[in-house]
């Protein structure tokens, strides 16, 4: 799927749970679906700065040059919002991923019920999975040559 097709997916799931009590419980649901993420990678290196909780994020490059994210939160909602991000993002090419328009943010209405610091670590996720995928590209671009 690409990255809109799935945006356009997660935005009709949230379009079916009308209360925000009910979108924060899926939030959270979607949180608990994220993988176990070992211990050794929680280093500062992964931490998200930027983020009231704390949040690490880790990239690896898959065989074919897509990107495969890893996450963990110690917040319940900030890891369902990473959990959307990965779902989002997580197995495209690192082109992709920059030329990506993340409008679900918007569409779900996630950006006006966060507060100010949790909206400022949802745009530190983003920035970071950006960066991630800047470094790889640039890595690809020079194994071309």
């Amino acid at each position: 799927m690409t990255i809109n097709e799935i945006q356009d997916e997660i935005i009709e799931e949230f379009e079916g749970l009308t209360d925000w009590m009910d979108r924060y419980a899926y939030i959270i649901d979607l949180g608990n679906t994220l993988p176990d993420y070992p211990e050794a990678l929680k280093t500062p290196e992964n931490l998200i700065e930027g983020c009231q909780s704390r949040v690490w994020i880790d990239a690896k490059e898959e065989a074919d040059g897509e990107l495969k994210f890893e996450a963990d939160s110690d917040a319940l909602i900030v890891k369902g919002i990473v959990a959307l991000l990965l779902r989002v993002l997580s197995g495209h090419t690192p082109q992709e991923i920059l030329d990506a328009d993340l409008y679900f943010i918007d569409k779900i209405g996630l950006k006006e019920h966060l507060s100010p610091t949790r909206s400022n670590g949802l745009v530190s996720m983003v920035k970071q999975i950006h960066n991630y995928a800047l470094a790889y590209k640039a890595k690809q671009d020079a194994q071309k040559g």
